[in-house]
């Protein structure tokens, strides 16, 4: 009835501090990169922001509560650096004791796109230095909540931080440099490699980081188009993996595109290929890539457009599903990427599932009281299935975490998209749990059982 996992496989549930926490000036919190985005005009859908977002730094108990009643072992969740650089560590151990105290195993992530305003007005990501800022915060959180936090993630998809909020301008910090920011993605992985050195000086159990991948195929068999795709490819998928697990860049182009003298590059990468604990995978669609067609129009095949001059395009995925967002459902796209990168890294540490989820455009609690999202358990249920084909072909894989815990604020997106197990009705922020909720906690059960 239902998928089947190894002993010790781990449920959980994701989140991340900006989509949830709101309290944008509690605490002598500044404002990040996205309260800068959002306050301009056009950004966001429907001029949304995530000042309040769900309200969960003054509901995190309850929300805490009800996450834990699915009967998931981990939380994944994320801290606000221009919380904890306001001062605001207390709410931090007020969560990690709550999460603890529900039997939860925490499993915070440092970084999940909230730049400092103050760091990205000195460079941002651009600014090598922002790397060393973002070690001096690893140590004071690892600093406070060490004695209770023992796992850890670094950053989270470096990759789509660098195209969507460097190379494009869909994102904060919307510098639209196109292939010149690519030193911020190295900058993010030399943060990466700091980070693990610094926590694991404070005795950290666990340290991993958190990739968005996916299959990248090219629209034909042309040389234009496979080239096309393959720097794609490399772009997206490579150019942050290869430096953490094979120690160097996948391509002379991209090694040289990050703007580091050869001797230092060389120190960088000794530093962000430590050794992982566990490897975490984000996944929600392949992509399709072909080399650009003169006077054809990509506009709404992504989320956010690939401007002219790039040299690659997307076209769309052939799939009979979609989510609401509009991407396509394609379950065993989740198994072709984690055999590819047993494949490519065969030294890869062990993999979680940090991300995986969809929205849909999910009606209020009805008559009855339920949410009822048929097409998010069937979601849900074909991508573990896909896992444990996975597994069955020789990848390990420790745990799986559902993208969302609770509908949130969806970045560029505004509150349209929902993604949560948990309902939230966004005018009195009440919350309720769907049906997938239930199905994924009798999903733990019978594991549980077996």
């Amino acid at each position: 009835m239902y998928p089947q996992f190894p002993p010790g496989f781990r449920f959980g549930m994701s989140t991340s501090a900006y989509q949830i926490e709101g309290a944008a000036d509690t605490g002598g919190k500044g404002p990040s990169i996205w309260d800068t985005f959002t306050a301009r005009p056009g950004t966001v859908r429907n001029g949304q922001d995530g000042r309040v977002a769900i309200d969960h730094y003054h509901r995190y108990e309850s929300d805490i509560a009800l996450i834990a009643a699915a009967g998931v072992q981990d939380y994944r969740f994320s801290f606000s650096w221009p919380r904890v650089l306001g001062g605001d560590l207390g709410f931090y151990d007020r969560l990690v004791d709550s999460i603890l105290e529900n039997g939860l195993r925490p499993v915070p992530t440092l970084y999940h796109w909230d730049l400092p305003q103050e760091l990205e007005d000195a460079g941002g990501w651009m600014n090598r230095d922002t790397a060393h800022r973002l070690a001096d915060y690893a140590s004071t959180l690892a600093l406070r909540l060490g004695d209770r936090v023992r796992d850890w993630i670094t950053m989270n998809e470096m990759n789509v931080h660098t195209l969507y909020g460097y190379a494009l301008a869909d994102h904060a910090p919307a510098r639209g440099l196109g292939l010149g920011a690519l030193p911020a993605g190295h900058h993010q992985l030399l943060a990466h490699g700091l980070a693990v050195q610094v926590l694991r000086t404070h005795g950290a159990r666990g340290v991993g980081v958190a990739s968005q991948h996916f299959p990248v195929t090219s629209a034909t068999e042309s040389a234009e188009d496979v080239a096309a795709a393959t720097l794609f490819s490399d772009l997206t998928n490579w150019t942050f993996s290869d430096p953490i697990l094979l120690g160097d860049y996948p391509s002379e182009l991209i090694r040289a595109g990050v703007g580091v003298p050869d001797a230092q590059l060389d120190r960088d990468l000794e530093l962000i290929g430590a050794r992982l604990d566990f490897y975490g995978v984000n996944y929600y669609e392949p992509t399709m890539i072909e080399a650009p067609k003169a006077g054809k129009d990509y506009s709404g095949v992504l989320e956010v457009d690939i401007p002219d001059g790039m040299p690659f395009s997307p076209v769309p995925v052939k799939s009979d599903e979609r989510t609401d967002f509009g991407w396509a459902i394609v379950p065993s796209g989740l198994t072709e990427i984690l055999v590819t990168l047993k494949k490519r890294y065969p030294s890869l540490p062990p993999v979680i599932i940090t991300e995986n989820g969809a929205s849909f455009h999910d009606a209020p609690p009805g008559p009855d009281g339920r949410v009822h999202d048929e097409r998010r358990i069937a979601y849900l249920d074909a991508h573990l299935s896909a896992v444990s084909d996975a597994i069955s072909a020789g990848v390990r894989v420790d745990g799986y975490y559902v993208w969302s815990a609770i509908d949130n604020f969806e970045w560029a997106a505004g509150f349209d998209e929902r993604f949560g197990l948990i309902y939230v009705d966004f005018d009195d922020l009440s919350r309720t749990p769907k049906d997938s909720y239930y199905w994924y906690q009798e999903l733990i059960k019978a594991q549980a059982r077996n």
